[in-house]
């Protein structure tokens, strides 16, 4: 099987680049369709629209409908009446998968503009799909990647800190999955075996998160950008993004993908209910307890979820427990190759040890 590695054809991030975006957009045409949700388009996207028809493009604007489902794609598909030469996704990851879905469908050139660094799906060439009611419903690959994704600071760094928080939790865990799928050779979501150079990408992520999410999160909390927020956003949506895609995922992603069907707790977002996966995979890894306690300290630094009442699931029975690890570890997910037990009755132990380890940390730090 070949090594494979693959990238969105432009990645360009700086300050207040949204409302300088033309030099950029015009190689793709003049007549465009945007994609966003009601209140991106009220923060900003509305005043980027205004932006592109100053600048001679025509422009389409479409409803995001609130879930990557195939029907409102399909929906949203029929609403455009005329090709345009390319599709703009501006909002959040579900919006997103929505732009590169349409542009796969009309095949036309996909500009991805992220308004939030909360995962690393905006330079992805796949789409998550998910049922109407918000389960998981499929990957679905493309034929390519994004042409070009536009990052700007300015507007990420309006967003609540949360959603950078949920960004880390997604990163965090690129390397350590990609390690995982690395050491049995496993097969990538770019559709073959990971590269060196995706390894070392992912680890730059992980790096630069511990180096700098601490500033950039305060930093976040003052609506400010700062050199240590530029660095942690390219490190959630560039690093991560092509850390993951060309080096795998392993369990912690097949685990959260899975709460759903536990059908209660809390409305987590996607990178949340990662890092208690990451934890659970690191856990299951037998990996070491300076290891465990540095993400955990992150985790608990960026108000991550660290323990079951986090996640709502405080009263949760190991019955309940198992309907998630039973979905993580159906036969599709391919985590049953991991060089560690993925059977379902040791992702419900370490899910609990997690639980009961983050409880323990949490006194021993404030008793300190």
């Amino acid at each position: 099987m070949p090594k494979i590695f693959i990238s969105p054809s432009n990645y360009i991030q700086a300050k207040n680049i949204l409302f300088n975006a033309d030099p950029y957009l015009s190689r793709y045409g003049s007549k465009a369709v945007i994609v966003g949700d009601e209140n991106v388009y009220g923060l900003v996207g509305d005043r980027f629209i205004d932006y592109l028809k100053d600048n001679d493009y025509t422009v389409t604007k479409l409803m995001f409908g609130g879930e990557a489902s195939p029907e409102e794609i399909q929906k949203a598909i029929d609403e455009i009446k005329d090709t345009p030469d390319f599709v703009i996704g501006i909002g959040g990851g579900k919006t997103l998968d929505t732009a590169k879905e349409i542009g796969q469908h009309l095949n036309i050139y996909t500009v991805i503009i992220p308004t939030l660094a909360s995962t690393d799906a905006p330079i992805s060439r796949l789409s998550v799909l998910y049922n109407e009611d918000g389960t998981f419903n499929a990957y679905q690959f493309h034929t390519k990647s994004p042409d070009l994704v536009l990052v700007d600071p300015a507007v990420i760094s309006q967003a609540p800190p949360r959603f950078l928080a949920s960004g880390f939790g997604d990163a965090l865990s690129t390397y350590v999955e990609a390690k995982a799928v690395g050491d049995i050779h496993g097969f990538t979501n770019a559709q073959g075996i990971g590269t060196i150079t995706a390894m070392k990408i992912a680890q730059a992520s992980t790096d630069t998160i511990f180096e700098f999410g601490a500033q950039a999160f305060e930093a976040n909390k003052a609506k400010v950008v700062t050199p240590a927020l530029e660095a942690v956003i390219e490190a959630n949506i560039l690093m991560s993004g092509l850390g993951f895609e060309s080096g795998g995922t392993s369990l912690a992603h097949a685990l959260q993908n899975s709460f759903p069907a536990l059908k209660k707790g809390k409305h987590l977002m996607h990178g949340e209910k990662v890092a208690y996966s990451l934890l659970t995979q690191l856990l299951m890894e037998n990996a070491e307890t300076a290891v465990i306690n540095h993400y955990l300290h992150f985790f608990l630094q960026v108000g991550l979820p660290t323990t079951l009442e986090d996640l709502g699931w405080e009263d949760a029975t190991d019955d309940e427990l198992m309907l998630v690890a039973n979905d993580a570890a159906a036969a599709w997910t391919g985590i049953d190759q991991l060089r560690f037990d993925t059977s379902p009755e040791a992702i419900v132990a370490a899910m609990r040890a997690v639980d009961q380890y983050s409880k323990d940390y949490q006194t021993h730090a404030l008793a300190e």
